[in-house]
């Protein structure tokens, strides 16, 4: 009985801490605009470090996850040592490139990450989608490249407006129009291929 119990508290816990990331992830960009000279950075920095506790147990502890991590600590340090925005605003840059590297790496595995995914609803799929999951994986990998060039961007160069609508709202409806547009194309390769 307290294994089971443990065992509902464990996936409430991620549930409600899964929960919390998003919503961080979500408002981040807009907590750094709002606080626009009003909250030094070395205090904001403590927001990418509440980000990051609560990433950590819902991640799978991978290599690929340490290093994000870490990486995601070191820009937390760099914003605290020299109080500055710029390392919290690569954050967004971060996280492109640590999906880039997982999508990327599955394309040199047996299984594409999408082909993960889809055989998680769907174990037993047929050669035909296995490579429609495989070109979807590239897709995303092409996707996650110009993401994330365009965070690295608006963090270089542009303001912290144009910055927080990108990584805040913008980045986040291209995926949703990604995700739609794939969606679409799945239901047609199911039609023409009958799966």
């Amino acid at each position: 009985m307290r294994t089971t119990r443990f065992g509902q508290i464990s996936k409430l816990g991620k549930i409600v801490m899964t929960i919390l990331t998003v919503t961080l992830t979500l408002i981040y960009p807009f907590a750094i605009w709002l606080s626009q000279g009003q909250i030094e950075p070395r205090y904001l920095s403590g927001l990418l470090l509440v980000l990051i506790a609560t990433r950590i147990p819902t991640l799978k502890l991978n290599r690929l996850a340490r290093w994000s991590a870490l990486i995601a600590l070191l820009l937390v340090l760099g914003a605290v040592w020299q109080n500055a925005l710029l390392p919290l605003m690569l954050y967004p840059v971060l996280v492109s490139l640590a999906f880039l590297i997982a999508f990327a790496y599955s394309l040199q595995t047996e299984q594409s990450m999408v082909e993960r995914f889809a055989r998680m609803t769907e174990p037993d799929l047929p050669p035909a989608a296995i490579v429609y999951t495989r070109k979807v994986t590239q897709v995303w990998c092409v996707f996650f490249v110009i993401n994330g060039s365009i965070a690295l961007a608006t963090a270089l160069w542009a303001s912290q407006a144009v910055w927080s609508l990108y990584t805040g709202c913008i980045s986040y409806l291209l995926m949703g129009l990604l995700f739609g547009i794939e969606y679409l194309c799945r239901l047609r390769f199911k039609r023409r291929h009958h799966v």
